[in-house]
């Protein structure tokens, strides 16, 4: 029997999915050298950006989270069914349907056609070409 698996809280992108999705501060505003506010607006500035982001994702999250969740599950339980029971047997039904008629025509290939190209060729090697200068 499969053991239930548990949700970790710490490390939620474990195989770095969504490494792309960057918004930290540093990398969303930056102020060159020569170009400075304030300290105290930039520490504003830094402040009010995690809070926003941090407040509006956490917002749309529980908003939206869980019904959105439910529907990945549905769409991949549906996509896992499909795969199983549908497109893997019929993928291994043609595989099996495709070998046989590859046999077929291989054979077909090498008892008609096979002796004509073989005669074909000892008839154009006995051909013998000269260059004259």
């Amino acid at each position: 029997m499969a053991q239930r698996q548990l949700v970790d809280l710490e490390h939620r992108d474990p195989h770095d999915i969504n490494d792309h999705v960057r918004v930290a501060f540093e990398d969303i505003l930056a102020e060159p050298d020569g170009v400075h506010s304030f300290d105290i607006v930039w520490d504003c500035s830094f402040k009010c950006f995690e809070c926003a982001k941090n407040c509006s994702y956490k917002l749309a999250s529980a908003l939206c989270g869980c019904c959105i969740a439910f529907y990945w599950g549905i769409e991949f339980g549906c996509l896992a069914f499909n795969c199983i029971w549908c497109t893997t047997p019929f993928l291994r039904q043609y595989s099996i349907i495709m070998g046989n008629l590859q046999k077929y025509c291989g054979i077909t290939i090498n008892c008609c056609c096979a002796p004509f190209f073989e005669v074909c060729g000892l008839w154009f090697s006995r051909i013998t070409v000269y260059n004259k200068s």
